[in-house]
């Protein structure tokens, strides 16, 4: 099976694409397959094409991204989707989570930090760019939101990657940050960085409260 990405561009403006695929075109493990020019071109070239990750412009014609990754979630696509967009405000990067996206990155996004999103939600991360992952931190201390019913509709996957995740399983099991760096084959330095994250990401200053949390959000 090839380990190579297979991607479809959506977006309206020719120019974006282009740069997109000038972006991409250096990168041996990744390839763009198709592209689409609007909403309802982006399903037809999906189910046409099967591609492992769709970029998606948040907004175009005929239909909306967010619309986009609806109607492929009610579908039951499996295909990873991260969404492009020139706007950080609360309600696009919320509804494009609820709707099933994968991630959030801003057309201003460095080519170090686009090539770092695809790659960590291809091989089944989360990556949100910038301060939107303020944004979707802020929805525990804030679970009043009117995009969500309830706080615990926010998807730990969405607050913490799939390293933090392990770090958060041997933490709770008692491990030390030697213990963890054997464990996860990681420095101590590394595995000492990722508590400190995981921690401030999740606003808790000791184990008692990162195993309250964890409980309350189900993080495990």
């Amino acid at each position: 099976m090839s380990n190579t990405i297979r991607v479809v561009l959506a977006d309206d403006h020719v120019f974006v694409r282009d740069g997109i695929k000038f972006l991409l075109e250096n990168e041996f493990n990744i390839e763009v397959v198709g592209e689409a020019v609007d909403g309802q071109d982006a399903l037809k070239v999906v189910n046409d094409l099967n591609p492992d990750l769709l970029i998606l412009d948040i907004r175009m014609p005929k239909l909306t991204g967010i619309e986009v990754v609806e109607k492929l979630r009610g579908e039951g696509k499996l295909l990873k989707i991260v969404m492009l967009s020139m706007h950080e405000s609360e309600e696009y990067v919320l509804k494009s989570i609820k709707a099933g996206a994968d991630g959030y990155l801003l057309k201003g996004s460095s080519k170090e930090e686009f090539l770092k999103a695809l790659h960590t939600v291809a091989n089944g991360g989360k990556y949100f760019s910038g301060d939107i992952s303020s944004i979707l931190i802020s929805q525990l201390s804030n679970p009043n939101n009117a995009i969500f019913e309830s706080k615990k509709v926010i998807d730990e996957e969405l607050l913490i990657t799939k390293r933090e995740k392990e770090i958060l399983t041997l933490l709770l099991a008692g491990k030390g940050n030697k213990e963890i760096a054997d464990t996860l084959d990681i420095s101590k330095r590394t595995a000492e960085v990722h508590r400190f994250n995981l921690m401030k990401k999740l606003k808790v200053k000791n184990l008692m409260e990162l195993s309250n949390k964890a409980t309350e959000f189900s993080l495990l």
